[in-house]
């Protein structure tokens, strides 16, 4: 394994400290933690919250900032955080009217975050959460039960974050947030595993003629194995499971998504997107907006996903490009 890095059992911590130094204009680490903070508050401001395990960078702690998230809570690599560390960071991004946990479906997740948010509520803080499971390649996986929370996560940050910003109350949030999971729907697929650095070694092994269609974000197995294929068919393929959940028309306005896995070259994104929008365009669908990078990772994962927001709301494409200042985000 050959990998940039100085021990695997500080390559969290060091990474947390990395990012902090870098971009501390926007952000700092509280203390005793691996929660990162907004350095701009507003009093009055509804609190957001996410996080989750390490390895999705720049998930999450790259979208918090003005217009986005207060806190991001850092676990190990593919591990949840603990409740402890994720009430810090309910805490710390409470500013008087309550704190929105956006939590993705995965089970350590689910649990911790929910354990978090007793112990805020106790302590007075008003807590609500909504739960991201936009993953439509498997219903259950190793990590959950259900739907996995992948890269549409991101939208729930987005729009949920402006909405915030502009002052809507907690219980707006948290309904907002539930509308758009309920029309986010996302598929991915790997040509190569990523590598955990405390394991050495790819999460699963691929003949070179194959790949994994319906991969999860931690390494979990998708929904089949197909020969390679060339990116107009992967697209086709992907756009096509998605269009069986959203049923898009073309009275429908959407926002396209396609995210590297972590080690997928912005050149093979563009082209994927390309070959995405010419299946859109045969459809008669309009496209609002499109979005092409590294959103959520899963570390050096070879591969891409596909993410579709259908814009239930003319309101959403306002808050999708409402301007924020976030390391990730530009």
């Amino acid at each position: 394994m050959k990998k940039i890095l100085n021990a695997v059992d500080q390559a969290v911590e060091q990474m947390v400290e990395g990012l902090v130094k870098t971009h501390s204009d926007l952000v700092y680490r509280v203390e005793g933690t691996r929660v990162i903070a907004r350095n701009d508050k507003r009093s009055g401001k509804v609190g957001l919250v996410s996080g989750g395990g390490s390895g999705h960078e720049p998930a999450h702690a790259g979208y918090v900032g003005k217009g986005m998230l207060s806190a991001a809570v850092c676990g190990d690599v593919f591990t949840s955080p603990t409740p402890d560390q994720i009430l810090e960071g309910i805490k710390v991004a409470d500013q008087g009217t309550g704190v929105l946990l956006i939590v993705k479906n995965y089970t350590g997740d689910v649990m911790n975050f929910e354990m978090a948010a007793e112990l805020a509520e106790a302590e007075g803080i008003n807590v609500a959460s909504v739960l991201v499971n936009d993953d439509i390649a498997v219903e259950d996986s190793s990590f959950t039960t259900g739907q996995r929370g992948v890269a549409g996560t991101v939208f729930v940050h987005k729009i949920v974050g402006a909405a915030a910003e502009a002052g809507a109350s907690l219980e707006e949030l948290q309904a907002l947030g539930e509308k758009v999971v309920a029309s986010v729907k996302s598929i991915g697929a790997a040509l190569s595993a990523g590598t955990v650095p405390e394991v050495g070694h790819r999460g699963f092994e691929l003949p070179e003629d194959e790949i994994e269609v319906g991969v999860g974000i931690h390494g979990e197995p998708g929904s089949s194995r197909e020969k390679v294929m060339t990116s107009h068919e992967l697209a086709n393929l992907l756009f096509a499971r998605i269009n069986a959940e959203l049923i898009l028309g073309t009275n429908d306005k959407i926002v396209v998504l396609v995210n590297g896995m972590g080690a997928t070259p912005l050149m093979e994104q563009y082209i994927f997107a390309n070959d995405v929008h010419k299946i859109i365009a045969a459809h008669g669908i309009p496209v609002a907006k499109t979005l092409v990078g590294d959103f959520m990772t899963s570390l050096d994962m070879n591969g891409v996903s596909l993410t579709i927001l259908k814009l239930a709301d003319e309101k959403w494409l306002d808050l999708v490009n409402y301007p924020v200042v976030t390391s990730a985000w530009k």
